[in-house]
């Protein structure tokens, strides 16, 4: 599954652009539209995950760098052992990874459990990269599938699924928390 991505997928530094609705810019819409979105895509999400977090979600709180409090927001989020690895879809311009950048610490709640950890990107030739590419990329789980279809054309398969989320970890900003797991 390493072969190229499908032209409609392709984009670099975060400049994503839904398959299924290419009128929606990620980059390009005002500031006060994409917060609208990302505001409607939360509402939608929070009743479900406050029941239950799907395997390969994960519900990540970090300090805001300004405000110095929580920020939470949902995502694509695959554990490894004591590392979750987590992509930004719009890239280093995502809030969520500039707080990260400023303060690491971060609150990552996942299936399992609800951990706290160190945050980073990381880019290829960082020791852990192929491992979070291969786990990130590689590994579909029944929420994807309906995930699949907010953001592709057609019906969901786990070929388009993993080739859309190759398309978010090369072409957005990819991440390692490293998880403190002691009980």
């Amino acid at each position: 599954m390493n072969g190229p991505l499908p032209e409609s997928l392709r984009y670099t530094d975060g400049r994503y652009v839904f398959e299924r609705r290419p009128g929606l810019d990620t980059t390009k819409a005002p500031l006060a539209e994409r917060r609208r979105f990302a505001g409607a895509l939360h509402a939608l999400h929070r009743p479900w995950f406050a029941i239950r977090v799907p395997r390969g979600v994960g519900v990540l709180t970090t300090i805001g760098r300004k405000s110095g409090s929580p920020r939470v927001t949902y995502v694509k989020a695959v554990r490894d052992g004591n590392r979750a690895y987590l992509a930004a879809i719009t890239g280093r311009h995502t809030l969520w990874v500039k707080n990260i950048q400023v303060n690491p610490s971060v609150s990552l709640r996942l299936t399992d459990g609800t951990y706290t950890g160190a945050a980073r990107v990381i880019a290829p030739g960082d020791p852990v990269y192929e491992a979070a590419h291969e786990r990130f990329c590689g590994v579909v789980h029944p929420f994807d599938y309906l995930e699949n279809v907010f953001h592709r054309k057609g019906l969901p398969s786990r070929r388009k699924i993993v080739e859309l989320h190759r398309a978010w970890f090369e072409g957005g900003t990819p991440l390692v928390v490293e998880l403190d797991t002691r009980a």
